[in-house]
């Protein structure tokens, strides 16, 4: 029996949540393994790390935010390029979108494509797809690190390495030790590795746990709030991808093709990982961006709706249900 192309089968609405991480400074917005959005309070201004992925599905995270503070959203910080994440970003009204010159790269190179394949992948996160006025540019571009001060809180922005796209952000709270981790920390769900420079992954999150966090939203997943459960995310992001890459590493040294590896590799990895949110969604991309790593081919080929159905027919025999 043939899979439904990527999450088209996915649509099942998900309960959210907003929880407190510091008292009155940050706050996680999550949905039962769906894409989380942060939200940090300063002394006179609102910054939102990641959007939604369509201005209608923004209004939610609006409301919640004004059910806490009625201050203005002057900042909206991209965590990447990926259309789920930023395409939402018109609704806030924010004074300015930051995002790496290397995330602002990748929307020049591929954010057309990206839009076009994602909205395919996912129906039910694009709800209200209409709404999307078209690709958010950020308006300010940063390399490395930028610090902004919202009053006396200080937001460090900071590139800390490659791993789920070349151009990972992640945003840190040093007063409070809070960390928006972006899709690098990953929380029962599996990691989307399609754009991901794998072999550089485990070192980026490496970094991210010597910031020593006591609270972390991850890309999917709750938020991490006790030392074990922010072990968990890290360790278990860093166990997949590790995990993904040495097994089909071992599959191109035997000589396998990619259906041949594609099949060995979901078998070895369900085992696992089988019952994480989005398995059997990634698990076609993630192997076949493996695969082309493992053979050399160090910087992610671009994504699209045409390129994604063949890869599925390919690796599972059926591009629709």
């Amino acid at each position: 029996m043939n899979k439904n192309f990527a999450s088209q089968a996915d649509l099942e609405e998900k309960v959210v949540t907003f929880s407190e991480l510091s008292p009155q400074r940050a706050y996680a917005y999550t949905a039962e393994g769906d894409p989380n959005t942060g939200v940090v309070i300063g002394d006179d201004c609102v910054l939102v790390v990641d959007t939604q992925a369509t201005p209608e599905m923004a209004t939610d995270v609006i409301d919640k935010i004004r059910g806490v503070t009625d201050k203005p959203i002057k900042y909206v910080v991209l965590s990447h390029y990926h259309a789920v994440r930023v395409l939402g970003a018109s609704a806030y009204g924010a004074e300015h979108v930051i995002a790496s010159q290397d995330t602002r790269d990748l929307i020049v190179e591929r954010g057309k494509e990206d839009m076009a394949s994602e909205i395919g992948r996912f129906p039910r996160l694009f709800k209200g797809v209409d709404s999307i006025p078209g690709l958010t540019w950020p308006s300010m571009t940063f390399n490395g690190k930028m610090t902004l001060y919202l009053g006396s809180l200080e937001v460090q922005i900071l590139q800390l390495g490659r791993g789920h796209t070349k151009g990972d952000t992640v945003v840190w709270l040093p007063q409070e030790k809070v960390l928006f981790a972006g899709d690098l920390v990953e929380y029962g769900a599996t990691p989307y590795t399609g754009d991901a420079y794998l072999t550089d992954w485990p070192l980026t999150l490496d970094r991210i746990e010597a910031l020593g966090a006591k609270a972390v939203v991850p890309g999917r997943g709750d938020a991490l709030t006790t030392e074990e459960s922010i072990a968990d995310g890290i360790n278990g992001t860093r166990a997949f991808v590790t995990d993904l890459y040495r097994s089909v590493e071992k599959e191109t040294k035997a000589g396998s093709d990619l259906n041949a590896a594609y099949k060995s590799v979901y078998e070895r990895l369900s085992k696992e990982y089988g019952h994480w949110v989005i398995f059997d969604h990634c698990m076609p991309f993630d192997v076949t961006r493996a695969f082309d790593e493992s053979n050399g081919i160090r910087d992610p080929r671009v994504w699209t709706d045409e390129r994604d159905r063949q890869m599925w027919l390919e690796l599972e025999g059926a591009a629709d249900s």
